[in-house]
């Protein structure tokens, strides 16, 4: 798939994505209060109250995108014969070329499980539940 091509694909859904969350999530009325609040030098209360309501079905477009790309997915891994080429790896130890140069941990690997610390409390005559 060309760019050209996959540009046209994905462009009208993340537009109606971005619309979708500055409409009707009320992210637009948040931005226009806390504009007009800094230009009047008004209280920090909000002039109107923003409303999050969360739909546990994911929206038709959602959906539809993520369709899209699941297709796009499949098509470029059939065409390039590389379908499953990271599956069962690992991360390198050194995280690749460029190896961090500071931090506490930067020496250690990734995969260690480290040191079990759940005897501790019980050496000092306690339980962790008494710390909370």
């Amino acid at each position: 798939m060309k760019k050209n091509e996959l540009k046209e694909v994905l462009k009208p859904l993340i537009k109606e994505c971005i619309k979708e969350v500055i409409f009707e999530d009320g992210t637009l009325s948040g931005i226009i209060t806390e504009v007009v609040q800094g230009l009047q030098g008004v209280s920090k209360q909000p002039l109107v109250e923003k409303k999050i309501v969360k739909s546990s079905r994911p929206n038709e477009a959602i959906l539809h995108a993520r369709q899209s790309l699941e297709e796009t997915k499949k098509s470029l891994q059939n065409s390039t014969g590389l379908k499953g080429i990271f599956e069962g790896t690992v991360p390198m130890r050194g995280g690749g070329s460029s190896k961090p140069q500071h931090g506490a941990l930067r020496d250690m690997d990734p995969g260690d499980p480290g040191v079990d610390i759940s005897g501790i409390m019980k050496v000092a005559g306690g339980s962790w539940n008494q710390l909370k």
